[in-house]
């Protein structure tokens, strides 16, 4: 048995509309950008966030938690959070060194978003680089020890008196930007076959009933 098997016996308990839906989804889904969450406590803001790398494409979103629960809003995120991979780095007091160790070893250069001079604007960032975009706690911002690790500086143009933005906006502009452009470039963005396939099956069982004994019911039939 393999995992071919295991989809196409759950696609039996799909409709047809469903399976079109998430190959529609998937030709649009990427990991070659990620966001990270560092310490957000605001709940509304981390399901506006989810709900943006959703609609984005954004297949994985990583969460720090050393000071505060990232907590969804299912209003705001309005049932994204199914669909999103999450990683959480908790519970340690290096859950943020481990979580740019894990980023690294996927192969993700660490983006800082902040308005410092130095900063990379938005418009000009490199598209073509696996990126994951650090948005920190709200007033505070990013926490030095991210900005030590960052291998770069992103900041959003911003020509009016305020000097910032909510975190759960500033993440929507960049990420509009950043996917807009990155699918009309040459970068190989998409998932790969594999990980199309581990979502297909992971999506058909969040839409099943009584999914463990659909699955129970395949490997005593095999």
């Amino acid at each position: 048995m393999t995992d071919i098997d295991l989809l196409t016996y759950l696609q039996t308990f799909i409709t047809e509309s469903r399976k079109e839906t998430f190959e529609r989804v998937l030709a649009e889904r990427t990991k070659h950008f990620t966001v990270v969450l560092e310490d957000l406590y605001q709940k509304h803001n981390t399901g506006a966030v989810v709900r943006s790398c959703d609609v984005f494409g954004l297949q994985d979103a990583y969460f720090i938690e050393n000071k505060y629960k990232s907590y969804l809003s299912n209003q705001v995120a309005k049932g994204a959070e199914k669909w999103i991979d999450f990683h959480v780095f908790k519970g340690e007091k290096d859950s943020s060194e481990k979580c740019v160790r894990t980023l690294r070893e996927r192969g993700y250069q660490i983006i800082a978003t902040t308005p410092h001079d130095d900063s990379c604007l938005l418009e000009d960032f490199d598209i073509s680089k696996k990126s994951a975009f650090v948005l920190g706690v709200e007033k505070e911002g990013v926490s030095d020890y991210m900005m030590q690790q960052a291998d770069g500086y992103l900041k959003i143009p911003m020509v009016g008196f305020t000097e910032s933005l909510n975190v759960s906006v500033a993440a929507a502009i960049i990420l509009h930007s950043v996917t807009t452009r990155l699918k009309q470039s040459n970068v190989k963005w998409q998932l790969t076959e594999d990980e199309m396939n581990e979502k297909r099956i992971d999506w058909c069982k969040k839409s099943i009933r009584s999914v463990d004994d659909v699955v129970k019911r395949f490997y005593e039939e095999k």
